[in-house]
């Protein structure tokens, strides 16, 4: 189900053309969260219990790893400003 999900999702073959106006992206917009949700469902409840504890227990070991990646990507942005800024100047 996840590789159909992904497959649609990829494919510049759609159901319903993209340049036709708002139906275009209204399949899009329907058929992938359905697929989505669908193969969610289709995971044991099991596995999910296991899975999203094991998600908690990696959130909250690398904190401090979001925490630095966010300064990174902020200088990056703040440093870009100001080249725009200093070039448009």
């Amino acid at each position: 189900m996840a590789l159909i999900t992904v497959a649609y999702a990829l494919s510049p073959i759609d159901l319903i053309p993209d340049f036709i106006p708002v139906l275009g992206y209204l399949d899009d917009l329907i058929l992938l969260p359905l697929g989505i949700a669908l193969f969610i469902k289709l995971i044991p409840s099991h596995v999910m219990q296991r899975l999203r504890s094991d998600a908690d227990d990696r959130l909250q070991t690398r904190r401090g790893l979001a925490w630095t990646g966010a300064v990174v990507v902020g200088f990056i942005w703040f440093q870009m400003v100001l080249a725009i800024w200093v070039w448009w100047r």
